[in-house]
């Protein structure tokens, strides 16, 4: 049985658990930075943490969402937020390495840089939702990899692990963008969200243990 003509209904079970198990770990993850950001009161730190696990939440709330509800007009809403809220999550996950590592003229271009990405991407995916998908692939990837372009400062400013922990976490959401588009094969999309989940994970990792911790007295 087909749902919105793109899952079977199998398929959507698994598309909103796999999703859902990763909303449940936001929260846990947005409490924990929050609260780690709590100990010395720094504003930079409670405002770059704040939002990073804020996306991070709504991207997973938002696809669950959309992949367990049936009635159309109310998926096709959940289909917006979820692939607006993805320029988000990768605005949101630059957030802390923007204001916390890099800072200054760096940190502040490459801020406005993805959030105007971002911003952009919010009003297309509300106007184009089911148009220009390759387009938005494309916008996901080169917004993903345009902090190459701080590689060097970026190299300079944190630690080995946060860096491989960072870079893996970009592999991880790049290499599932193969079964993303492999939409003949079952569960492909599933699988994708096993790669967010791993790509989250690892950013998680690298913000919480290398950028957070880096900037509060613990």
């Amino acid at each position: 049985m087909a749902l919105d003509n793109e899952y079977t209904l199998l398929e959507e079970v698994a598309n909103a658990v796999t999703h859902g198990i990763g909303a449940v770990l936001a929260v846990m993850a947005l409490i924990a930075m929050v609260a780690l950001a709590a100990v010395d009161g720094d504003v930079w730190v409670i405002v770059s943490l704040t939002i990073y696990g804020s996306t991070l939440v709504l991207l997973y709330l938002a696809s669950t969402l959309y992949h367990s509800v049936r009635h159309a007009k109310v998926k096709l809403v959940f289909k917006t937020c979820d692939h607006a809220a993805i320029f988000l999550l990768i605005a949101g996950t630059y957030t802390p390495y923007c204001l916390l590592v890099l800072r200054g003229a760096w940190g502040w271009t490459m801020f406005a840089v993805v959030w105007s990405i971002a911003a952009f991407g919010v009003v297309f995916k509300i106007l184009h939702v089911n148009r220009y998908a390759r387009l938005s692939l494309m916008l996901y990837l080169g917004m993903g990899w345009v902090g190459v372009l701080a590689a060097v400062p970026i190299f300079e400013n944190m630690e080995t692990g946060g860096l491989l922990l960072l870079a893996f976490g970009g592999l991880a959401y790049t290499g599932g963008v193969a079964f993303y588009v492999w939409e003949s094969m079952p569960f492909n999309h599933a699988v994708w969200h096993l790669f967010v989940l791993a790509g989250s994970t690892c950013h998680f990792l690298s913000i919480y243990y290398y950028v957070a911790r880096g900037a509060v007295s613990v």
